[in-house]
């Protein structure tokens, strides 16, 4: 008898314990900034934003909300709410290299370390307001791109929402580490496949091991004094993007020769990473085909200020200035710009570097936010869940201090991170 009455009890306790959990996660908020940019444009003063299951449920004025007793309201005075941002080019498992050399990384770095390395490099470009992250390539480091991507999902640790691609791919005998004697082996940063069979073979396998994409080198510095040459063939690089679009795949393709370009344009990739040397016949056919320019500015100028630039008091190196060239080219001729830094080369948290020089290049601070978050969402085929305010979607929000459409460098003052509806960042 008295059994039965401690499992009451205890029975009594969880009912108690399941009710209040359920409470909470069904929470809803009202969010009151004094401004809210959905994505695509600035909206009315006085619009508010309720959240409720996850998902964004009412974006109007106050007076048409509807809000539940458990609704918590937060008042924003000064601030600004957007989409949470879309990070489109990092590598969550490198840190910049004027701490470790890429080399060295690769080579002496254990998995553990940077895996480790990389959950803090999640949870700082969370705090920074990124709540999705395309990752381009592990660097050397297998599938652990995809073991964090699971860790998130899980909730082991904090982070954006990851798009992975896993080992990208190249051609034999083109990418690094290298410059050892022909008896040394060496791991690489990257998978080799050459030819019909191989190709197919190694996307497809990548597919399995968990690629949410396929990234492709369509060139690298492995032509005559190491300049920048083609690698694949563009039979290859179609069959790349036959076989991963089979399954629902994108392809996006490391790019900065004209004809690296051209290749992997005319096979069919979904974005060009770098294009440092893209013309007016190349942005042409880029804007024929739909495919996208991710410019990856921040990692140019860190990389330069790593070899000792000073940037407002040394001439621009000549990589610099055919990104200014390429940027001016680009927004002229009306292809899609991506925001994506490179972010891994310089560091992880400061993602927004990118964004300040997307807009000193040329690009209006509007153009910016649309590019990291409903540009981006609608490229990288995910703007059914993410990338504006709008009913429906997943409630990934960042409220910022200031008002970055017309200063984007107040991106940088970040006061609040909501996730798939909860509040993960608040300072």
């Amino acid at each position: 008898m008295l059994l039965q009455k401690y499992f009451k009890v205890f029975f009594c306790l969880l009912a108690v314990l399941c009710l209040n959990a359920g409470i909470s996660h069904a929470q809803s908020l009202l969010l009151k900034p004094d401004r809210v940019f959905d994505g695509e444009k600035m909206l009315a003063t006085g619009t508010v934003v309720v959240v409720e299951d996850g998902k964004v449920a009412y974006v109007g004025p106050e007076s048409g909300a509807k809000v539940g007793k458990n609704t918590k309201t937060m008042t924003l005075p000064g601030q600004t709410l957007l989409p949470g941002l879309i990070e489109g080019h990092s590598h969550v498992l490198l840190h910049p290299y004027n701490e470790v050399s890429w080399n060295d990384q690769v080579l002496k770095e254990s998995i553990a370390e940077r895996v480790a390395r990389a959950t803090v490099h999640l949870q700082k470009s969370l705090e920074a307001g990124i709540t999705t992250m395309r990752d381009l390539g592990s660097e050397g480091a297998g599938y652990a791109d995809v073991g964090l991507r699971t860790a998130l999902e899980k909730g082991v640790i904090q982070g954006p929402t990851l798009l992975v691609a896993g080992p990208a791919i190249v051609a034999t005998g083109s990418y690094g580490p290298k410059g050892f004697h022909d008896g040394v082996t060496l791991p690489l940063g990257a998978e080799t496949a050459d030819g019909h069979d191989d190709l197919i073979k190694v996307v497809r396998d990548q597919i399995g091991k968990g690629a949410d994409l396929i990234k492709v080198y369509a060139d690298y510095r492995w032509g005559l004094n190491k300049t920048a040459a083609p690698t694949f063939t563009l039979g290859e690089l179609k069959l790349i993007v036959e076989v991963a679009e089979s399954s629902g795949r994108q392809v996006v393709a490391h790019a900065l020769t004209k004809e690296g370009m051209r290749r992997a344009i005319l096979a069919g990739v979904k974005t060009i990473e770098h294009g440092d040397d893209l013309d007016e016949e190349i942005a042409k056919l880029m804007k024929e085909h739909g495919v996208a320019l991710c410019p990856t500015l921040g990692a140019v100028e860190a990389i330069a200020s790593y070899g000792g630039w000073k940037k407002g008091m040394d001439t621009d190196t000549d990589r610099i200035e055919k990104k200014k060239a390429s940027m001016t080219l680009a927004l002229t001729s009306g292809i899609d710009i991506l925001f994506g830094g490179d972010v891994g080369v310089f560091s992880h948290g400061n993602n927004v570097y990118e964004l300040e020089l997307m807009n000193e290049y040329g690009m209006s601070s509007l153009a910016c936010l649309q590019s990291a978050t409903s540009l981006n969402a609608k490229v990288f085929g995910i703007d059914d869940k993410v990338g504006k305010i709008d009913k429906g979607l997943v409630a990934d929000l960042v409220v910022v201090e200031g008002d970055p459409s017309k200063n984007i460098s107040d991106l940088r003052k970040v006061k609040l991170v909501v996730q798939g509806g909860k509040v993960v960042v608040e300072k």
